[in-house]
């Protein structure tokens, strides 16, 4: 059976030195798939479109958020297997054929989570984690869901589920919209351990509270939708 071809969407600003060092990995990761990278940049001043395109990367941009950047990014891929991917180093490239075996499986969209056994991280600080578990708590005792993890962007779908999902969050609530709305689409969800390292170079785009605040908002307004 020929192999799937993968589509792999990486959200961006101010990643060059990263994107110089991921791309590269993902490339190897990849070998023996056909593949295209899409870096949704948001017009970064650093160079980091010039870079991803040396690199044989497609570059689309977007100016809004990351939940933006992630459903532009899916509209656009080709891949009959998508998968969306940070671009600070923290997800391991040795991870993407795990993802991929997940829909190759059947399921419709395939999560990293860092909260199963052979999973975890080295940037989560414990009011991060806390926030987690009570959003995790939360989504799991209003919808009827079993994750274990919610706020983490290492994940794949299936071309069919990615479109199915109809996205609309514009920023850091995208994953958990994912989540909630692959439950109320009826999609088969399985979770997978992931290992989240520390951002390689540059700031993280990440507010805690703000971010956290963005959430919440997701959780308790897909209720209602």
């Amino acid at each position: 059976m020929p192999k799937p071809y993968i589509s792999v969407v990486i959200p961006t600003l101010n990643e060059a030195k990263n994107i110089a060092s991921l791309l590269p990995q993902v490339k190897t990761a990849l070998s023996g798939y056909s593949y295209e990278i899409i870096i949704m940049d948001k017009h970064s001043p650093d160079g980091t479109d010039n870079i991803a395109r040396k690199l044989g990367a497609k570059v689309v941009y977007d100016d809004i958020g990351k939940g933006s950047a992630l459903i532009k990014g899916f509209k656009a891929a080709k891949g009959e297997i998508i998968i969306s991917m940070d671009a600070d180093l923290s997800h391991r490239p040795m991870e993407l054929k795990l993802l991929i075996a997940g829909v190759e499986a059947g399921y419709d969209l395939c999560m990293g989570s860092r909260f199963l056994t052979g999973g975890g991280s080295d940037d989560m600080p414990l009011f991060r984690r806390f926030g987690n578990k009570v959003f995790v708590v939360l989504v799991n005792m209003i919808y009827g869901t079993k994750y274990s993890d919610l706020c983490y962007g290492y994940r794949s779908f299936s071309k069919k589920a990615a479109r199915k999902l109809k996205l609309s969050e514009k920023g850091f609530g995208i994953e958990t919209e994912i989540s909630i709305k692959a439950r109320k689409e009826h999609l088969s969800v399985m979770e997978i351990p992931s290992f989240e390292k520390k951002r390689n170079e540059g700031t993280g785009k990440l507010h805690s509270f703000r971010d956290g605040y963005a959430i919440l908002k997701t959780i308790l307004n897909n209720i209602f939708n």
